[in-house]
């Protein structure tokens, strides 16, 4: 049993490892892409070519009127924080929320960060405060 055990937990970590392999392989060639998913109404980064949620870093929002969304809550799965995700996702979203000229509702606590460090403070006309 506990060789059972040992087994499951190498397996694990060296799932893990690879995961962070390929996530700092696709961050230091700077080629990370998010993708909008319109219809579930999220963005995401995947690393490598998992598909999974749980290898998913996302940020979901919501329509809340015929031209205002609630940029609603990002994730970042534990391995691959720190890598700039979250921002990535962020600028993502605001810049949808400008190209479509959307009034934005930010319920997130991370995209508010984002944008308090954003110097050209771009996107403050379109958030609804």
């Amino acid at each position: 049993m506990a060789f059972r055990i040992l087994s499951r937990v190498c397996t694990l970590s060296h799932g893990l490892k690879s995961s962070q392999t390929a996530f700092s392989a696709l961050s230091s060639a700077g080629s990370l892409k998010v993708e909008h998913d319109r219809h579930n109404q999220r963005f995401t980064v995947t690393a490598g070519s998992s598909t999974a949620d749980n290898e998913c870093a996302v940020l979901k929002y919501r329509f809340t009127g015929e031209k205002e969304v609630d940029l609603m809550s990002t994730f970042v799965p534990e391995t691959y924080r720190g890598h700039g995700v979250a921002a990535l996702l962020s600028r993502a979203a605001l810049d949808f929320v400008v190209e479509e000229n959307l009034k934005a509702h930010v319920s997130c606590w991370y995209i508010k960060k984002y944008m308090k460090e954003q110097p050209q403070q771009k996107y403050k006309d379109f958030v609804i405060t």
